[in-house]
Parts: structure tokens; C-alpha cells; sequence
């Protein structure tokens, strides 16, 4: 007789998506502090939840919405500024062939750069561009995921990116136009 009652269909998503969620909630904003509670809050809502999900549906951009709802959620209640801190976890992120310590630098400073400029975006922008642009999920599944219509996701990442971009030239990095 197995503990818990985790049924094994909750048990492989949460072994296989752990990592994903927590991804995301830390693009989210949630401070490194809060991830692993955040992370534990999200897979509470899947496990009540997951008799509701359509298996015919791509099931990140499900979890993803999920992820979205609870960080906000907790952000709101704990009353989140915008601060940005950088944990060892973007260390471990980076690929295993070695990169020059030049180009670790120069990805280490876009990566804060953009970590920084995101900050700026409200969740809702920040959504959209997170689970579309990083995550590379179409956007009528990314409107489903988040529960709002196909032409407010499109304008909500126009704003986001133009809000990205702004920042990031203003910081001295020029992004590509898209």
C-alpha cells in the first residue's frame, strides 16, 4: 500500500513539470524566497483540478495558466514591489558546454537586463509574453491557457514588447524589432 493519495496520473505530471512550473513562476516575478511554496500552492490547485483537464489540450500551457493565477494570487496577497534578485538557479540553467567567461558575462547582463525590464510589466503583459515569447506556445493557446480572448493576448504582448524594448534600449541593450 503506497502514502498519499496522489493518483499516478498527478504523480508523472508533478515529476515531469516541476521543474517547468518552477521556471515559471520565478519568470513570473515571485521572489526566490517564495518559489518553493508558490511552486507547492500550484501543484495543490493541479491535483484538485486535474479531473477537470482535457487531455486533448497541450497540458503546459494548462499548468501554465495555473502558475500564472496562484503567483499573482500571492504576490497581490504579500504585497510584491518590484526587486529583483538574482539566485543560483540561473547559474544552474546555463548549458553544459563551456562558454568563454566573456560571453557567461555578457549573457549573465542580458539575462539580468531582461529579468529587470520584466519587472516593469504588469502581470497580465507579463503573462502573455512569458508562456508566448520564452515559452514559444501559439497564442490561441496561450489566450485558452490564461482565459481571455485571442486579440487581447496579441495586445497585451504588443504593449509587453514594446514595453521590453524601451527599457532594454534605454539600458543600452538594442533588441530586434519584431
Amino acid at each position: 500500500m503506497t502514502t498519499g493519495s496522489a493518483s499516478p496520473a498527478f504523480r508523472a505530471i508533478f515529476e515531469s513539470e516541476y521543474g517547468y512550473i518552477r521556471n515559471s513562476v520565478v519568470r513570473m516575478g515571485v521572489r526566490a524566497r517564495d518559489v518553493q511554496d508558490v511552486v507547492h500552492d500550484v501543484f495543490l490547485v493541479v491535483h484538485k483540478k486535474l479531473p477537470e483537464f482535457d487531455p486533448e489540450r497541450p497540458l503546459r500551457p494548462w499548468l501554465f495558466g495555473i502558475a500564472v493565477r496562484v503567483a499573482v494570487g500571492v504576490k497581490r496577497r504579500m504585497g510584491y514591489r518590484m526587486e529583483h534578485t538574482e539566485d543560483d538557479d540561473t547559474a544552474a540553467a546555463r548549458p553544459s558546454d563551456a562558454p568563454s567567461p566573456e560571453q557567461v558575462a555578457s549573457d549573465q547582463e542580458c539575462r539580468a537586463a531582461l529579468a529587470l525590464a520584466m519587472d516593469l510589466l504588469d502581470d497580465d503583459k507579463r503573462a502573455v509574453f512569458v508562456l508566448h515569447d520564452l515559452d514559444g506556445t501559439a497564442m490561441p493557446v496561450v489566450a485558452e491557457s490564461l482565459e481571455i480572448p485571442v486579440n487581447t493576448a496579441y495586445s497585451r504582448l504588443r504593449l509587453a514588447r514594446e514595453t521590453l524594448r524601451a527599457r532594454l534600449s534605454r539600458s543600452g541593450f538594442a533588441p530586434e524589432a519584431s
